[in-house]
């Protein structure tokens, strides 16, 4: 009894079995992954420019169609404070530190999942 024919036939079988089984899509990137609320926020505003106040408005809903206090004027800062609640930051409102912490909270804030 001759046993050689046998095995290109079981190769070919385990060859295709191994490719059926196989993951036809590519692995998932090790990258980190783009947090969401780069999305939504500008890229690297400037704090206290006219972009990145025009976000924290809209992050927040301070304006109503354009309706409501001045951009950084005290009482902007105080419905900010508001907003924010409990997470407000405890600098002084309006100061550079409120505004990177406010900065900071709201895009740590739109992450979240």
């Amino acid at each position: 009894m001759r046993l050689a024919p046998t095995r290109p036939f079981l190769a070919a079988v385990l060859a295709s079995v191994l490719a059926a089984c196989s993951p036809s899509d590519p692995p998932p990137s090790r990258d980190a992954p783009t947090p969401r609320a780069q999305a939504g926020a500008p890229a690297n505003p400037a704090l206290g420019s006219p972009a990145w106040y025009a976000w924290v408005d809209r992050t927040l809903g301070i304006r109503d169609n354009g309706h409501g206090p001045d951009h950084g004027s005290a009482e902007w800062n105080a419905s900010v404070q508001h907003r924010l609640g409990q997470e407000a930051p405890q600098a002084a409102p309006g100061s550079p530190e409120w505004q990177q912490a406010v900065d900071a909270l709201l895009r740590t804030r739109a992450t979240a999942p």
